[in-house]
């Protein structure tokens, strides 16, 4: 695996903590840790936002790593990850979310695997352990908030993760929201590639 942390600005270039921050105090109450089997209480939700943990290039690839985190008074402020993402969650979480808050209707987002990657992770939740994988995602509407629950395989059950407000205004901030963070995390994947190949070139000729 080479790791771009040490050949590149672009992880301490993207703090992504401070651009996509939203204040959830004026929402309707959510709380996160909501599953039977959570590592932690239920949190408050005070505001989430979005971190970018790892850019990699491993088998001929670039990937990155970023996190949905939470703060809460509850824990200090300090900042909690519910979800593990790569970099092709954003788009289509953003869009579900749009879509079973408009229809009324819970939505089942699947991961889905490329058979011609090999195995590794797409989406992991942090709240019943210290990262299981998942298989789908269900966001299921209710009055005020928006329910995350998560199934990791074909014998799990759902579990509850957390709850996003389900008013207008979150969803248009949300939107917003995730809209730059993808531009951003494409930006740095497209840098980390372009670093890696570089890199490997030179090593050849070396």
């Amino acid at each position: 695996m080479l790791n771009q942390a040490n050949s590149t600005n672009a992880l301490s270039d993207r703090h992504l903590e401070t651009t996509t921050t939203l204040s959830l105090k004026r929402e309707p109450a959510c709380f996160g840790f909501l599953s039977s089997r959570a590592i932690a209480a239920p949190q408050p939700m005070d505001s989430i936002f979005l971190d970018l943990a790892s850019v990699d290039y491993y088998a001929g690839r670039a990937s990155l790593w970023a996190t949905l985190d939470i703060r809460s008074a509850a824990s200090n402020d300090q900042a909690i990850s519910v979800l593990g993402f790569d970099e092709t969650f954003l788009r289509p979480f953003s869009r579900a979310l749009i879509e079973a808050a408009a229809s009324r209707t819970p939505y089942r987002m699947t991961i889905v695997h490329n058979p011609d990657e090999a195995p590794r992770h797409r989406v992991v939740e942090y709240v019943t352990g210290p990262g299981l994988a998942l298989s789908e995602i269900i966001i299921t509407p209710q009055d005020n908030v928006l329910v995350i629950s998560a199934r990791s395989g074909d014998e799990h059950d759902e579990e509850s993760l957390f709850q996003l407000p389900r008013t207008d205004s979150f969803l248009r901030s949300f939107v917003k929201m995730t809209c730059q963070a993808d531009q951003a995390l494409r930006e740095t994947l497209d840098e980390s590639d372009k670093l890696a190949r570089q890199r490997l070139r030179d090593q050849a000729a070396a």
